[in-house]
């Protein structure tokens, strides 16, 4: 089974339809589940409102939320041992390696250039 780690960036990208959405759903559509920290639905809710879009619009069920049943001290360490990203680009980094220790193992999905950059010399797929 293919898992990818989608950050919020990418379905955002999707649900406005953004400049190469299309091929996102197509990559998207390559994974047999797709996972992201629950923080996900807020950046979303936050996004569509500034975007003046319906909150209708956004498709639930699109990822399966990762809620950590513990501190990610551990790895948010790695994460800031690897770069420098912001809180919500860190936590969701820190969540992919709660799901995914060995991350080699796993594809971390993102359009912004610092996390994706990260995500890398942590060892993600990107």
């Amino acid at each position: 089974m293919t898992t990818a780690y989608v950050d919020t960036s990418i379905v955002v990208a999707t649900l406005l339809d953004e400049p190469g959405a299309d091929v996102m759903r197509q990559r998207l559509g390559m994974f047999d589940a797709l996972v992201s920290s629950a923080l996900i639905e807020a950046e979303l809710f936050a996004t569509l409102t500034r975007q003046r879009v319906a909150l209708s619009a956004l498709n639930k069920g699109i990822v399966e939320l990762v809620t950590p049943v513990r501190a990610l001290t551990s790895e948010l360490l790695r994460v800031y041992t690897a770069g420098y990203v912001r809180g919500a680009d860190a936590w969701h980094l820190a969540t992919a390696l709660y799901v995914s220790p060995d991350p080699s193992a796993l594809t971390f999905l993102t359009l912004d250039a610092a996390q994706g950059e990260v995500a890398r010399t942590l060892g993600f797929v990107t």
